[in-house]
C-alpha cells in the first residue's frame, strides 16, 4: 500500500503521514457500507435522526482534537472551529427537516377516485463523497448528511492534502455504535477517488471542472448520478451610487475569507467607471489595514496558502496579467517565509479578459478591479466566463441592485453584500449555472431528495376492467 506524505502549511514540512486506501480496501469497505445501510434504512427515520443527534454530541465531546488536527491541515483556526459548528448544525437542521421532507402519504388519483397511490423514496444504498482541502470537514458532509438522513450509507474520500483530522473525527464516528459501517471514511488520493466511483450507487465531488468533468463521464458510464459542485469566478458589479466603503468591506471580506481559497469567493469586480478610482482607493486603503496571522489568537486577518501548489497558480496568474498591462495596486508577492506561502490582499487594476486572472479560478487573496461605462457592458463583461456558481451586485438600494441582478447567469447573486447563499442552507435552493456544477441543489433541505430514488405504489380500491374493453369495436 502507498504511503502518502502531508505538508504542514504553517511550517512547509513534511511532518505527517498515512497509507492509501487501495482498490480492495475501497471495495471491501463500500461492500461493508453496503450492507450495514440496510438497517440504517430498515429502522426509519427516527432511528437515523436519534443516531446523527448523538454523532453531534461525540462531536462537541472531541471539538478540541478535531479543530486541533484541522487547524494543522489548514493553518488557520478559527475557521476550524467554524467548520466543526457548520457540521453540527448540518446534523440538527436537515434532522429537523428530514421529517416533512420524507413524509410521502398515500393519495388519489386526480382522475380516478378510485386508485390511491404513495411514492416510496428509496435511497441510493451507497453514495460516494470526494472532498476538497480548501474546507475539509465541511465539504466531507455538506452532502454526506442530508444523504444518511435519507437512509443512504456514505463513504467518503478526504483530500491527501488536509488528512490529520480523520483520525480524531474517526474516533467521535466511533463513539456512536449505530453509524458502524454507516459513515465510512478512506484516506487516499487519485488512485482511492477512482476506485471508490468504480463501486458506489452514487457519486458527489467538490472540486475542479476539470476533475469534475472526467467525474462526469465516468459516472455516466456506470450510470450512477453524480452530484457536482466545481470552481467559480464569481464576479462583484459595483453600480453607480453606491456605498463605495460597503462594497469594498464586502468584496475585501469575500476576497479573504480562508484566504480567498473559496470556491464562491469574489474573484473579480466591475466598477461603474464615475466611481472606479475612489473604490480602488477605498478597497487599497483597508487592504492595508489587514495584516497576516502567524499564529493562532494572534489577531491576524489571513493565513498562508493551504496547498503550496496554489501559490504558484496565483503567482502565474498575477505575472501574466502585468505582462499584459495590469498595474498592481498593493501586495502582488508571492512569498515563502519559514516554509509557509503567503500573499497578502492584492489589489490590480488595468486588467482585461485577456488575462488568466479574470477568466481562470485564481483561488487566492487577490481583487482584480475592471471599470465599466454602462451597465449593458456590465453584464456582458459578468457573464463572459464558463463559470456560474454566485456573484454580487452593489447598488443605491435593493431595487435598483436587484434588477441587474437578474441579468447575471449565476446560481446565486448577493445584493449590497456578498456571500449571503453562505446562510441559505436550508431556507432556499440554488443550482450552479454552466461549468460550476450540476446535479440538483445542494441547499435548501429539499436536497435530502437527490439522495433518493421513487418507486410508487398504486392501489385500485373499486371495480376493474373488463375483458370487453380489449374489443375493437366502438
Amino acid at each position: 500500500m502507498a504511503v502518502i506524505q502531508a505538508r504542514n502549511p504553517r511550517t512547509g514540512k513534511q511532518d505527517y503521514e498515512f497509507v492509501a486506501a487501495d482498490a480492495g480496501t475501497v471495495s471491501h469497505a463500500v461492500a461493508n457500507a453496503r450492507t450495514a445501510q440496510r438497517d440504517w434504512y430498515r429502522k426509519g427515520l427516527d432511528h437515523r435522526v436519534q443516531a446523527l443527534t448523538s454523532w453531534a454530541k461525540a462531536l462537541e465531546a472531541r471539538a478540541d482534537a478535531i479543530t486541533a488536527a484541522l487547524a494543522d491541515d489548514t493553518g488557520r483556526t478559527r475557521i476550524s472551529r467554524e467548520e466543526l459548528g457548520a457540521v453540527i448544525h448540518f446534523i440538527h437542521g436537515y434532522s429537523d427537516a428530514a421529517p416533512e421532507v420524507l413524509a410521502q402519504p398515500f393519495r388519489k388519483f386526480s382522475n380516478n377516485s378510485d386508485v390511491v397511490f404513495k411514492t416510496t423514496l428509496i435511497p441510493y444504498p451507497v453514495v460516494g463523497v470526494i472532498s476538497p482541502w480548501n474546507f475539509p470537514l465541511v465539504l466531507s458532509f455538506i452532502d454526506a448528511i442530508p444523504a444518511l438522513l435519507a437512509g443512504a450509507a456514505v463513504v467518503i474520500k478526504p483530500s491527501e492534502v488536509t488528512p490529520r483530522f480523520v483520525v480524531p473525527l474517526q474516533e467521535s464516528i466511533n463513539d456512536v455504535p449505530e453509524l458502524k459501517g454507516v459513515i465510512t471514511l478512506l484516506q487516499g488520493a487519485a488512485e482511492t477517488g477512482q476506485a471508490l466511483l468504480s463501486t458506489v450507487d452514487a457519486i458527489v465531488f467538490t472540486g475542479s471542472v476539470a476533475t469534475g468533468r472526467k467525474i462526469a463521464v465516468a459516472a455516466a458510464e456506470r450510470f450512477i448520478p453524480a452530484f457536482l459542485e466545481l470552481g467559480g469566478k464569481d464576479p462583484a458589479v459595483v453600480l453607480a451610487g453606491s456605498d463605495i466603503e460597503r462594497a469594498a468591506t464586502s468584496i475585501l471580506r469575500s476576497a479573504l475569507y480562508n484566504t480567498g481559497q473559496v470556491c464562491y469567493a469574489i474573484e473579480r469586480v466591475y466598477v461603474d467607471d464615475s466611481i472606479h478610482d475612489a473604490f480602488v482607493q477605498e478597497l487599497a486603503r483597508q487592504a492595508q489595514t489587514l495584516r497576516r496571522s502567524l499564529s493562532a489568537g494572534d489577531g491576524g486577518h489571513y493565513g498562508p496558502f493551504i496547498h503550496a501548489p496554489q501559490g504558484d497558480i496565483v503567482r502565474a496568474q498575477l505575472q501574466d496579467a502585468v505582462a499584459k498591462g495590469a498595474r498592481v495596486v498593493t501586495g502582488g508577492t508571492v512569498e515563502t517565509v519559514d516554509g509557509a506561502v503567503w500573499l497578502d490582499p492584492t489589489i490590480v487594476v488595468d486588467v482585461n479578459h485577456s488575462m488568466d486572472l479574470m477568466t481562470q479560478e485564481t483561488f487566492g487573496p487577490v481583487v482584480p478591479v475592471m471599470r465599466f461605462t454602462s451597465e449593458d457592458e456590465a453584464a456582458h463583461l459578468a457573464n463572459d466566463t464558463i463559470y456560474g456558481l454566485s456573484g454580487a451586485v452593489f447598488g443605491p438600494d435593493t431595487h435598483t441592485a436587484g434588477d441587474f441582478a437578474t441579468r447575471m447567469e449565476a446560481g446565486g447573486v448577493s445584493i449590497n453584500d456578498t456571500e449571503l447563499q453562505r446562510g441559505m442552507m436550508f431556507d432556499g435552493e440554488k443550482t450552479a449555472f454552466k461549468f460550476s456544477g450540476m446535479g440538483g441543489s445542494r441547499y435548501g433541505s429539499t436536497s435530502i431528495l437527490r439522495y433518493v430514488r421513487k418507486r410508487a405504489l398504486i392501489a385500485n380500491e373499486g371495480g376493474i376492467k373488463p375483458l370487453d374493453e380489449l374489443s375493437e369495436s366502438v
